[in-house]
C-alpha cells in the first residue's frame, strides 16, 4: 500500500457530491450510506479537477472541497442545447421534462440528453452534464490506496 495518493493511484473512498441550492447544499451522490468506491486515477473514471484534489492525501483523511462554477464539469454551453422536431425522433421514446433520452452518434457511441421543454411539435434537449457550470462541494474519505 502506498502513504499518499498519486495521479495513477487505485483509490478505495467513500464520496459526497453536493451543489449548492441557495441556504444548503443539495446532494447529487454520495457513498457514504452505501459501499465505498474504487476508482483508478489518470484513467477517467474521475472527473480531472476531482482527481487533483485526492493528490496527495492519505488512508484516513476526511475532506471537503469547494470548487467552482465550471471547474469540474465545464461552462454550461448553450450549443450543446438544441431542439428537435418531434418527426425526427423515434416513436417508442417517451419524451417528458426531466428524463434521460439517450442518443446515437455517428461514432456509433451513446450519449445522453435531459428534456427541457416538450410539446407537440417539438423537444428542447439538453446535452451538458448535469453539473456543467455549477459550483461543486466535494467530500470525500480516503479508505485505501493501492
Amino acid at each position: 500500500m502506498s502513504d499518499k495518493i498519486k495521479p495513477d493511484s487505485l483509490v478505495t473512498l467513500h464520496y459526497r457530491m453536493a451543489v449548492p441550492e441557495t441556504e444548503r447544499a443539495v446532494v447529487r451522490v454520495s457513498t457514504f450510506d452505501s459501499r465505498p468506491a474504487t476508482l483508478q486515477l489518470g484513467r477517467g473514471e474521475l472527473a480531472p479537477a476531482l482527481e487533483i484534489c485526492l493528490v496527495g492525501l492519505a488512508v484516513g483523511d476526511r475532506e471537503v472541497f469547494e470548487l467552482e462554477a465550471g471547474e469540474v464539469f465545464g461552462d454550461h454551453r448553450e450549443d450543446l442545447v438544441e431542439r428537435f422536431a418531434r418527426a425526427d425522433l423515434p416513436d417508442d421514446v417517451e419524451l417528458s421534462v426531466n428524463s434521460i433520452v439517450e442518443f446515437l452518434g455517428e461514432d456509433g457511441n451513446k450519449f445522453p440528453g435531459l428534456v427541457k421543454e416538450v410539446d407537440d411539435k417539438s423537444a428542447l434537449i439538453d446535452f451538458n452534464h448535469p453539473l456543467a457550470g455549477r459550483a461543486v462541494s466535494f467530500e470525500v474519505q480516503i479508505i485505501g490506496i493501492l
